[in-house]
Order: C-alpha cells, then sequence, then structure tokens
C-alpha cells in the first residue's frame, strides 16, 4: 500500500509544483517503480475474479463470494508473518520471490478445471502476492534519506496507478473474448516486472537486509494501532466492494457489460494519477483524523450513491467520489502507520496495514455478495453509506504522535 511520509513545518513550497521532489532520488526507486510500473500494467486477473466465476465458469454469484473469502483467506494466512519475513530475509529478496512465483502461478490457474484444484491456487495466488506490499514498501523507506521518502512515496504510486489506468481497461476488453488471457496477461506482466529487477537491482542496495533483531515496540502490543485499524477495516470493507457486488451491478444487473467496468476502472487510476500528490501535498497540515474522516465519507458518499446509478454518467458519477475519498484515506492510513512505526519495525507495522487489507478483501467482497444475493443491490449501497460514515466518525479522533519518531 503505497504511502506518504509526514508532513514536516516548512514544506509547503512543494505544494506549488508537487514533482519537484522527484529530482535527485536514488537510481535503484527509479529500478522498482518501474518494475511496479510493469507489472501494474498487467493487473487485471484480481478485479475480474468474479466475472470470471461468474460468466466464465457459470458459478452462482454466492459461490464466486466464495472465491474471493479464499483470496482473502490466502492473504491473510501470510499477511502476519511477510513483514517480518522481509525483515530477516532482506526485503529485495523477498519482493523478488513475490512477483516470480505469483507470476508463473497466474500462467497455470486457468487450468484449474475443478474447485478442489481452483481454491486451493487461489488461497496460494493471494499469499505469493501479500508477500509483494510490506517489502516494497520497506524497501522503499530504507532507499532514501527521511526528508526524501515523500517523493519516494508519490513515485511509486504514481507509478501504481499509471500501470492500473491501463490495466483494468484492457482486462475489459480481453475479457470480452477469453478470461484465460486475463490471468496469462497479468502472470506475463508480473514475470516482465520480476525479470526487470531481477537483471537491474544489484549492488548494495540488492544485499542489504534490515536490522534482524528489532527493538522497537511490536505492532501487535500497540494500543494505538489497535485504535487506529479496528475502525478502517470497515471502511476497507466498504472500499472492496469494487471486487465483489460492484461488478455484479454494473455487468450482470445493469447489463452496462464488461468493458464499461474497465473503464470505470481508468477513470479511477487517472484521478488518482492526476490530483494524488497534489491533494495530499496541500492536506498535509491536516491532522490524521481530519484526513481520515474526509476518506470515509467520500466513500459513504460514493458507494451509497451507488443505490441510484443505474446508467453510464452516474456510476462515472459516484466513481469520482469514491476515488477521491480513496485518494485521502489511503495515504492518510499509510502515514499514519508511518509515524507509529519504529524504524527498526517498520517492516512489521507495514506488514499488520497490510494484513489489514487483506482481512478486508476477504471478508467485504464475500459478505458483500451474500448481502447483495439475499436483500438486493440497493440495501448493499445504503449499508455501506452508513458504515464508512461510522468509520470515519470513529477515526476522526486519531492522533499520532510528533512525525520525528519516523527517524
Amino acid at each position: 500500500m503505497p504511502q506518504r511520509a509526514a508532513h514536516e513545518p516548512g514544506t509547503e513550497v512543494p505544494t506549488v509544483n508537487p514533482w519537484k521532489g522527484l529530482r535527485g532520488l536514488p537510481r535503484e526507486v527509479w529500478l522498482v517503480c518501474l518494475s511496479t510500473l510493469v507489472n501494474r500494467l498487467g493487473t487485471m486477473a484480481l478485479p475480474f475474479l468474479v466475472l470470471y466465476l461468474t460468466e466464465g465458469r457459470r458459478w452462482t454469484p454466492a459461490e464466486a463470494g466464495y472465491g474471493m473469502m479464499v483470496y482473502g483467506a490466502g492473504a491473510l494466512a501470510v499477511g502476519p508473518f511477510s513483514g517480518r519475513l522481509a525483515d530477516q530475509l532482506g526485503h529485495v529478496h523477498v519482493l523478488k520471490a513475490s512477483l516470480w512465483t505469483s507470476g508463473a502461478l497466474l500462467l497455470v490457474l486457468p487450468f484449474a478445471t475443478t474447485r478442489t484444484l481452483l481454491f486451493p491456487l487461489i488461497f496460494l495466488w493471494a499469499g505469493l502476492t501479500q508477500a509483494f506490499w510490506p517489502s516494497a514498501m520497506a524497501l522503499l523507506t530504507g532507499l532514501a534519506a527521511p526528508e526524501k521518502r515523500k517523493a519516494v512515496f508519490a513515485l511509486h504510486r504514481l507509478a501504481v496507478n499509471l500501470g492500473m489506468a491501463v490495466g483494468p481497461a484492457l482486462g475489459g476488453f480481453i475479457a470480452h473474448h477469453s478470461y484465460t488471457w486475463v490471468f496469462w496477461t497479468d502472470g506475463l506482466s508480473t514475470l516482465a516486472g520480476a525479470t526487470l529487477l531481477t537483471l537491474l537491482l544489484k549492488g548494495p542496495a540488492a544485499q542489504s537486509h534490515p536490522q534482524e533483531h528489532p527493538r522497537g515496540r511490536s505492532p501487535w502490543r500497540d494500543r494505538r494501532m489497535a485504535f487506529l485499524l479496528l475502525p478502517f477495516l470497515p471502511a476497507l470493507m466498504v472500499f472492496f466492494q469494487i471486487e465483489g457486488t460492484l461488478p455484479l451491478w454494473v455487468v450482470r444487473d445493469l447489463g452496462l457489460g464488461s468493458r464499461f467496468f474497465g473503464i470505470l476502472f481508468t477513470v479511477n487510476t487517472l484521478l488518482i494519477v492526476v490530483f494524488e500528490v497534489p491533494l495530499n501535498l496541500a492536506m498535509a497540515h491536516w491532522h490524521h483524523g481530519k484526513q481520515l474522516l474526509l476518506g470515509c465519507l467520500c466513500l459513504a458518499v460514493g458507494f451509497g450513491l451507488t443505490a441510484w446509478a443505474t446508467g453510464y454518467s452516474t456510476l462515472i458519477f459516484t466513481t469520482v467520489i469514491w476515488t477521491f475519498g480513496e485518494m485521502i484515506l489511503f495515504p492518510a492510513m499509510s502515514d499514519a502507520v508511518a509515524t507509529l512505526s519504529p524504524p527498526d519495525r517498520r517492516g512489521e507495522y507495514m506488514g499488520l496495514l497490510s494484513l489489514c487489507f487483506a482481512a478486508a478483501l476477504a471478508l467485504g467482497p464475500w459478505l458483500g455478495v451474500l448481502a447483495y444475493a439475499k436483500a438486493g443491490p440497493r440495501a448493499v449501497w445504503l449499508s455501506t453509506l452508513l458504515i464508512a460514515g461510522a468509520a470515519g466518525i470513529l477515526l476522526a479522533r486519531f492522533r499520532t504522535p510528533s512525525p520525528s519518531i519516523q527517524g
């Protein structure tokens, strides 16, 4: 999960030119971001997993919801260990291993013809993918001086979203002809990203390890982390309806097609590419609680209004609203976790945040699809309004200590 560095006094000037801070970043940072961009250009398998199971495999929506739950369970199983594993084995080693193995598995997954084969492969795919984010974020944190971390995280999120502007939209056109090629394209792009890192990322940065004996407080014993993540989880479950109930609403019930569903992802990611860096720099002086509240409220309104969004223009409008929620909420949350984390346990703190995402991905689409089947779509969308709004009210009270503790 990409993050921005904490605000420090005297950093208001870069808001005039949000790209100025990218100058002078280490070569290794650019290589990691380039690899991420190549990988993300083919990201399409997960956004189309529900449609693959319902349309390609002829599963019911409830059965497809279980498929998403299996993916989330795989991520959950790895989540508690991924950050510590990256700290112990080296962030680059875990990062490369995650890309190589998950890419290879995506090439194999479409050949699974039964649930007894498909569910374990989905579980394994999720676990291998889950190891990527804590290692990537910890690696980028260590590659740049503290005053440059804001630029590093902005560049990495830019790489992610430039790729996501293409991947899901391309996936919509590919899925129209072959769901198998959705997985193969995703797998090949992941392997291409792994190849770039393997061939180009060498030298001290590739060999260095974080401290092997962390001395800071464990995130599992940090009450401030619990206060932060417990309300964040239901808000994330609302957001991950983009993987569960949203494609069913757009493609199956409204009949707008998989290509338009892919275009919604393009709208989402193009907005992020253009606005997220300037938006977060402009809001850098806000305390975390205010940012988290606003982000949750945008999610609540955006998904809540989806109950009445039945055409192209209204769905694009609601997508714009919840996209602004994503742009505000996720960087603020990553920044809050970075502020709480001791420097020698940053991988573990980021791993716990990543675990929160995995839990939401396991529960959100599954529960959403089940509620969708039993209570109907509008009941689901109105529930998202209440859930995200309540989460925002709780998070509004959150404060972090001085960002100087990040080191």
